[in-house]
């Protein structure tokens, strides 16, 4: 909870001082970073494409490569040093986003995002922003959440992909 706090309250303040980046009809970013996450961490790759002044559409996938191996009872099961497959480390979404800098009538060089993802997992929801130091290059972070599961499998890492996700790295202008 700490950590969704602090994201939230850093995305105000930078909203205060900060800019706009979203340009819009044929805009492109590309944001390649970390994933953080309970039990896990891994790369996160996405790409946003502009349809309209405030409304971009894209996809993002994610891998965890640092997942926590799991040793002990799970549903009456016995598992020792249990590892995920990659079914379980990777996840992929469609997503739209509502790109409200013009909306709030902040500076050029701040995008922020809320949208919707439909993946592999769940569907979900997220949070964005993105700083742009140059045209071309700029940073990225992102809170993801699940709305709803799929399935009510009760594997023992069906979680990794099922909870909060913290992301951020470098952003692109294409």
């Amino acid at each position: 909870m700490k950590k969704v706090f602090t994201l939230l309250l850093l995305t105000v303040i930078g909203a205060t001082q900060a800019q706009q980046a979203f340009k819009g009809k044929g805009d492109t970013k590309v944001n390649i970073g970390a994933n953080l996450q309970n039990d896990g961490s891994g790369i996160q790759a996405s790409i946003d494409f502009g349809l309209a002044e405030n409304f971009s559409y894209g996809f993002v996938a994610n891998y965890l490569l640092g997942v926590n191996e799991f040793s002990g009872i799970y549903n009456s099961e016995t598992f020792t040093n249990e590892k995920p497959d990659f079914k379980d480390r990777f996840d992929a979404k469609f997503r739209i986003n509502a790109n409200l800098g013009t909306v709030f009538n902040i500076d050029e060089k701040l995008d922020l995002y809320p949208g919707l993802s439909l993946g592999l997992k769940n569907f979900g929801g997220h949070v964005g922003g993105r700083y742009f130091f140059t045209e071309g290059f700029g940073v990225f972070t992102e809170l993801g959440f699940p709305i709803a599961k799929y399935n009510n499998d009760n594997d023992i890492f069906d979680h990794l992909n099922n909870q909060v996700t913290f992301s951020l790295g470098a952003s692109f202008n294409l």
